[in-house]
């Protein structure tokens, strides 16, 4: 499946009832098909350590694409600047919850990246 059949994929099964719904959390309506996690979760099983794929779907800019970028990206080639990049990115807590438990705490240098609280006062 290529990004044009994961988007069409997503098109076909948009959800405009839970688009209405993610709102209430801060999901910004725009930018989601309104797919809940277990099938995203699904679709992602066909692509795990794909890295070109992860970084194609991160470009498209929503909610899905995002989190299926998460899942199925490959921890060991993701580069600090990557992880950056896309950190910049998030535009609400879920992208960047999805991220990090998703494939930047698999990344060899995840706990490097942590700022101790102390060093934030």
């Amino acid at each position: 499946m290529t990004v044009t059949e994961i988007i069409e994929t997503f098109k076909e099964l948009s959800s405009p009832e839970d688009i209405e719904g993610m709102a209430r959390f801060g999901i910004t309506p725009e930018h989601t098909y309104g797919l809940r996690m277990p099938v995203i979760k699904k679709i992602a099983k066909n692509y795990k350590n794909d890295h070109e794929l992860a970084l194609s779907l991160w470009d498209i800019n929503t909610r899905e694409t995002r989190i299926l970028a998460s899942l199925v990206d490959d921890p060991k080639l993701v580069t600090q600047k990557q992880m950056d990049d896309w950190a910049n990115d998030f535009d609400y807590w879920e992208i960047c919850d999805q991220c990090c438990i998703n494939l930047f705490r698999k990344t060899p240098f995840a706990y490097s990246r942590i700022t101790p609280m102390d060093k934030l006062r």
